[in-house]
Formats: C-alpha cells, sequence, structure tokens
C-alpha cells in the first residue's frame, strides 16, 4: 500500500471525500476542482471509502461523522489501523463539541487533523485546509 504523507509546497493532493450524502459529495468535489485539486476520489459507503483509501492511496480525506454503516470515528480508526498517513478535514453538521471531540480522538489515533468545520465548508475553508 502506499499512504503518502502530506503534500509539499505547490503539490496538490489526492484526496478521498466520504460522505452519504450523494449532493455533498459533488458539491466537495466541484469545491476541490474549484481551487485546482484534479485527483478526486467520492465514496458515500464506509466499505468503498476503506477500498479507495487502500487503492488510491489519497493524502488528504475529507470525511463526514454522522455516517450509516459507521461513523466517522470508527472509520478513522479503521484509516488508522490500516496505516493511513495524510491529514484529515472533518465535516459535520453535529454541534462544536462533537466536532471538536472527534477532532481529539483523531489525534489519539496518530491522524494529522487540517481542520474541523461545520457543514456546509465555505471555500476559502476548504482551500486552506487541503493546500497547506
Amino acid at each position: 500500500m502506499n499512504h503518502l504523507a502530506a503534500p509539499g509546497a505547490g503539490q496538490l493532493p489526492r484526496v478521498l471525500v466520504l460522505d452519504d450524502d450523494n449532493f455533498m459529495l459533488e458539491m466537495l468535489k466541484d469545491m476541490l476542482h474549484a481551487i485546482g485539486v484534479r485527483d478526486v476520489f467520492t465514496e458515500a459507503s464506509t466499505r468503498h471509502a476503506l477500498s479507495t483509501l487502500a487503492e488510491a492511496g489519497p493524502n488528504v480525506l475529507i470525511c463526514d461523522l454522522a455516517l450509516p454503516d459507521m461513523d466517522g470515528i470508527e472509520f478513522l480508526q479503521a484509516a488508522a489501523a490500516r496505516g493511513f498517513r495524510g491529514s484529515v478535514i472533518l465535516l459535520s453538521g453535529m454541534d462544536s463539541g462533537v466536532r471538536d471531540a472527534a477532532g481529539e480522538l483523531a489525534r489519539v489515533l496518530g491522524l494529522r487533523i487540517a481542520g474541523i468545520f461545520r457543514k456546509p465548508i465555505a471555500l476559502d475553508q476548504l482551500r486552506s485546509a487541503v493546500v497547506c
């Protein structure tokens, strides 16, 4: 498996977006393309996202916290256990306490948090988190 670290200066990342809302997936994909990211993988299922994580080797993961088959924290645990070393952007409509707690748990798992945002994320927030 190829697990890339965060991209270097001037390098655009390979991004995996995980959200069970297809509208949100398309919106985030369009936003990522608007800021110049070309390698965008979208998944609505955590099972498929784990496969994509292994096969595509993204170095940025944008993850919703409220997912039907496995919540975002469980997914992040699985990603960390599989050796994901890229950066993570957490998105959720949940309150800030839940988002912040999820970020702390992700850090404990050894994941690098690039941002924690309330849905919907603004283009400038996404740009600053993805192109760090």
